[in-house]
């Protein structure tokens, strides 16, 4: 919070809140910067860690902690008996408890802590859901839908757009209503506005068609998809380039309808939405910027509510689907676990689970003596 008459200039998150005592303050800094310069990991990832820890701190200072070196096991432990009595879930006090331990970790290479009581707190083990996937025929109808979809407007983008000079001596005898011919004026302008609409509408269907395809063929992350440079996808190879978690980048294929889907965007619908910010951008937003990931997953529950399938998920429901369909038609755990960008097989085992489900519910159906 800003001091009252003070302007409130760009912070960092951990500068966000109410201050710290300055060694405190300086420590939760110092890790923030860890851990977007060494640590590479996704914005949102900083922002949770370092809000974490921050709470962490605040606890421990209100405690009478004014320097990094007294903090031990004991703060650890009673600010997550805090956060259990308010109501926390498993889930998040084991999240706040990896923060907690990444940062004493951390503050021990410093040479703030002298040992580290990280270790001591144990991990809180949650019990891990099984994620929500689609069919493949549900799949298979979506995507036909959509390329449905991007045919029409594929179509309607080869339409003659309507010149930028017709445009403006339309929009000049719209404002010159008084004069004689203002009438038609204003009637063709409406209609060169419905034709642009037209047009913005088809460049997003194809958009959104390429984006539920590669989602669907590559089972990369949304930030991932949304981070995508024109040049890092690879027609001739059929491989994206993707640059995931931790900075690390990876090849991943890619199947020929989701390229002839961006094909078709790239070709028709990216020049209508291009602006001079778009930058090489892959897909971009309706006013020409990149596309963010919110709207990368609007667009996604959208298409999909639109599709009439029953289960409504978003693309990290699309990446579970897609992993799920690569072991149920063969693929090795390990090759999914490359393809997924997955540090650790643990990861990619959940989608084992869902098989092997999946194929219990096939033999109670079909079995005889099930």
């Amino acid at each position: 919070m800003t001091d009252a008459g003070k302007p409130a200039g760009p912070r960092t998150s951990a500068e966000a809140e109410d201050p710290l005592p300055p060694r405190l303050a300086a420590a939760l800094a110092g890790f923030e910067r860890y851990l977007r310069a060494e640590r590479s990991l996704s914005p949102h990832t900083v922002r949770a860690y370092t809000g974490d820890v921050r709470s962490l701190l605040e606890h421990a200072c209100r405690d009478g902690l004014q320097t990094p070196d007294g903090l031990g096991v004991a703060h650890l432990r009673s600010w997550l008996a805090v956060l259990h009595g308010s109501g926390a879930a498993r889930a998040t006090l084991a999240r706040r408890g990896a923060a907690a331990r990444t940062f004493t970790t951390f503050a021990h290479r410093q040479g703030w802590l002298a040992t580290d009581p990280g270790p001591q707190l144990g991990t809180l083990k949650t019990r891990r859901t099984l994620p929500h996937i689609l069919r493949q025929d549900e799949m298979e109808s979506i995507l036909a839908d959509l390329d449905a979809a991007g045919r029409r407007a594929e179509q309607l983008m080869g339409t003659e757009p309507v010149s930028g000079s017709e445009a403006s001596r339309v929009q000049a005898g719209a404002r010159a209503g008084v004069h004689a011919g203002a009438q038609a004026g204003t009637l063709a302008g409406a209609q060169a506005g419905a034709e642009a609409e037209e047009r913005t509408a088809a460049a997003v269907a194809l958009r959104d068609a390429a984006v539920l395809e590669l989602f669907y063929a590559t089972g990369i992350r949304v930030s991932e998809l949304c981070g995508l440079d024109g040049g890092r996808l690879d027609q001739a190879r059929r491989t994206v380039r993707v640059r995931g978690k931790g900075d690390k980048e990876r090849t991943v294929p890619v199947g020929v309808p989701a390229l002839r889907a961006v094909a078709r965007w790239l070709a028709a619908g990216r020049p209508e939405l291009a602006t001079r910010a778009s930058g090489p951008a892959l897909f971009l937003g309706v006013r020409g910027g990149r596309l963010d990931p919110r709207t990368a997953r609007r667009i996604v529950h959208e298409r999909l509510r639109e599709s009439g399938t029953v289960r409504d998920t978003g693309p990290h429901g699309l990446r579970h689907t897609a992993a799920t369909h690569l072991l149920e038609g063969g693929a090795d755990l390990r090759s999914v676990q490359e393809i997924l960008g997955h540090s650790s097989p643990a990861t990619t085992q959940i989608y084992t689970h869902v098989s092997i489900d999946r194929l219990k519910s096939s033999y109670r159906q079909a079995h005889p003596r099930a």
